[in-house]
């Protein structure tokens, strides 16, 4: 699903962002990806994205790879992306279902699908009754439930989440965060990158990784494995 094989970024200005980073998200897997703010956990992100390149190494997403990948490639590779952001990052002038709906309309979706389509995310986002509202008239959990069902919005592989709740009250990060929990039970892959290291410790049944100046220092996977060998 998502592999990355000894990558390192570096950057003209600001040097190293990533060194020799590997790990392997699998198919249906939740990970908390942690960190200080500049570990290293954005940059993780981009290359999942294929938004950036690796200087060395290897990053592979759902078929597609790094070295090979070509720029008109790139959009095909996003269709299998759902992106969730801190600030929303929803258009103001349009309402709640015309934002989910715009998601489907740059990537070619059959119009008479887009309405149907529509209505559903919303109803799993517990939005339904807010679609005709504008972004300014609802609260910054609904703004991100409506994130969500856009990102949402073309089926994807894999949830990428960057930091989705640090902007929410801790009623509206728990709702948010519970449907992030729905969404993997029916099988989807959630990357969530996170400060939040109490909601990471009240869950332990989910994989961390956690990264530190570039440098992937802990992996919950690799230690449980080592811990099942010692047995």
């Amino acid at each position: 699903m998502i592999k990355f094989t000894d990558v390192s970024k570096e950057y003209p200005r600001s040097g190293h962002a990533l060194r020799n980073v590997s790990f392997h998200v699998r198919k249906g897997e939740f990970v908390f990806l942690t960190g200080h703010s500049g570990a290293g956990k954005s940059t993780i992100l981009k290359l999942i994205q294929m938004s950036e390149r690796p200087t060395t190494g290897e990053v592979r997403v759902s078929g597609f790879t790094s070295q090979r990948l070509r720029a008109r490639e790139i959009p095909k590779l996003r269709r299998k992306l759902g992106v969730v952001f801190q600030d929303f990052l929803l258009l103001r002038d349009r309402t709640v279902e015309e934002n989910v709906a715009f998601a489907l309309e740059v990537t070619g979706a059959k119009r008479s699908s887009i309405a149907p389509r529509v209505g559903r995310l919303l109803a799993q986002v517990g939005l339904a009754a807010k679609a005709r509202s504008y972004p300014e008239e609802i609260s910054g959990g609904e703004r991100q439930r409506v994130a969500i069902a856009r990102a949402l919005a073309n089926d994807p592989l894999v949830l990428l989440a960057d930091e989705p709740t640090g902007n929410l009250d801790e009623w509206s990060a728990n709702g948010v965060f519970e449907l992030f929990r729905e969404i993997n039970a029916m099988g989807m892959s959630v990357v969530m990158a996170t400060h939040d290291l109490e909601r990471v410790r009240a869950n332990p049944q989910y994989r961390v990784l956690e990264v530190d100046h570039g440098e992937l220092v802990y992996d919950s996977a690799a230690e449980n494995e080592a811990g099942r060998s010692r047995a």
